[in-house]
């Protein structure tokens, strides 16, 4: 027992969700701490909305924009690497590039008019912005899949979907893994740009800190998304981990 908590309080990871949870949850329990650090701040702790709160809304933000991302990639990816597909695997991969190179912001201006304030075009934002890298390694972990791979497979009896089920989905998931990691870290640090629209985010104390010149609102805000950034890249680097441990097992 004292050799695991040893290992804890060794494990950077452990010492980081710590922090992001008392942020989260007892961030109010600080302000006399957040009073001497921002001594020229008259309301030095961000109470429009409670961090438990804000943090709930960024994941949701976060979590859906990046399944849809994950469902229209990996659907894409599937498609073109098929060969009824194949003559749009150019086609597919320039139009994610070509939503990949419109600002955040742009397409928040674009998207207002239609969806209106808040959530919804934050979201349309997200997606566009996280399907190309789940795209471009979804086609690359399917395309990596060894031909021999495939004729076995066949030969076994195997259907085309099954092949696609059994076989070539679960070796290339270290791909798809990949990708959905860089799409999740990506929409996390973007979804703070929603709050100009009037989403709920992370992005709020800081968007309402920037507007007001209150840093402390700032700092509270970027803290937190960060600590989100890095225990989710964290979580996701173990699951690759696992996946190719269990794949190199095989």
């Amino acid at each position: 027992m004292r050799l695991g908590l040893a290992r804890l309080v060794r494990n950077p990871f452990a010492w980081l969700a710590l922090l992001f949870f008392a942020l989260v949850f007892f961030l109010p329990a600080a302000e006399p701490l957040l009073r001497r650090l921002f001594p020229g701040v008259t309301h030095p702790l961000y109470l429009r909305a409670s961090f438990f709160e804000l943090t709930l809304a960024h994941a949701f933000l976060t979590a859906t924009s990046s399944l849809a991302a994950a469902v229209i990639g990996i659907t894409t990816a599937i498609f073109v690497t098929r060969r009824v597909g194949h003559e749009f695997l150019g086609l597919a991969g320039a139009i994610a590039a070509i939503g990949q190179t419109f600002p955040p912001v742009a397409v928040l201006a674009l998207a207002v008019p239609w969806l209106g304030y808040g959530a919804a075009p934050t979201l349309a934002a997200l997606i566009l912005y996280s399907i190309l890298p789940i795209l471009e390694t979804s086609i690359a972990g399917l395309r990596n899949v060894p031909e021999s791979v495939r004729e076995a497979a066949r030969g076994m009896g195997f259907s085309a979907a099954g092949l696609l089920l059994a076989v070539e989905l679960p070796l290339a998931l270290p791909f798809i893994l990949a990708g959905l990691r860089t799409a999740v870290i990506i929409n996390i640090g973007t979804a703070t740009i929603g709050s100009t629209v009037g989403a709920l985010s992370l992005g709020s104390p800081i968007v309402e800190g920037l507007a007001a010149a209150n840093i402390a609102y700032v700092v509270e805000g970027a803290l937190v998304v960060g600590l989100f950034a890095i225990l989710t890249d964290r979580i996701f680097e173990a699951a690759e981990r696992a996946c190719r441990s269990r794949l190199g097992g095989l």
